[in-house]
């Protein structure tokens, strides 16, 4: 049996690789305990899953009214036009800020806004439906720029690659619908990996 000199020094040491490995893999704000972060959290989750909901409801309406309810069909086309999903690579990193995070988040729905833009066109019929989502788009990332403000978070604006936040040139009629398919799925998953992140400070 070892001794207690000996077993000491490796609890210690395995307690404190833990704790860092902790630290490394989901770093905290240290105002993740304030009650008016955690309100501006729920918030912004409650407002996110709505839209998401939103987003499903119109790729149904694309479905029903394009025929396209399939992402795996149109893969070729979707690489060929080079429709990017909007980045959030600062909210699952290892270096994760939160403000780096919101403001990508916040960035994103500008994006994401201006190409629903092309919905209004597919979907005439529908416009009212397309029109509301996008108007909750951009109250939220409206919103998410007031909260950071009024929490003291840094706002970062991230420099956007080519092409990023703007639609390609689409030359044939099949390109703005399958467009019209691509980019509420793309969207949807952004909307995921946002209620992710909110969720992972919602439990600090």
């Amino acid at each position: 049996m070892r001794s207690l000199q000996t077993v000491l020094p490796l609890l210690v040491s395995t307690v404190l690789c833990l704790g860092c490995t902790m630290l490394h893999a989901a770093p905290l704000p240290e105002f993740s305990g304030d009650q008016d972060f955690q309100q501006f959290l729920q918030k912004d989750l409650e407002y996110i899953r709505k839209i998401k909901g939103d987003v499903a409801q119109v790729q149904e309406l694309v479905c029903t009214t394009l025929q396209l309810c399939s992402e795996e069909e149109l893969m070729l086309v979707k690489q060929k036009l080079g429709i990017s999903q909007a980045p959030l690579d600062q909210c699952h990193s290892k270096t994760f800020q939160v403000d780096a995070c919101f403001s990508q988040i916040r960035d994103g729905l500008q994006i994401y806004h201006g190409h629903l833009a092309l919905l209004l066109q597919l979907l005439p019929a529908h416009s009212s439906r397309v029109d509301a989502l996008r108007l909750d788009v951009s109250n939220l990332s409206t919103n998410i720029q007031q909260q950071m403000e009024d929490l003291g978070l840094n706002t970062v604006t991230y420099p956007k690659a080519e092409g990023q936040g703007t639609l390609p040139s689409l030359s044939s009629n099949f390109d703005r619908q399958a467009s019209g398919f691509i980019i509420p799925a793309n969207f949807k998953r952004f909307l995921e990996t946002s209620l992710r992140a909110l969720r992972h400070l919602t439990l600090v």
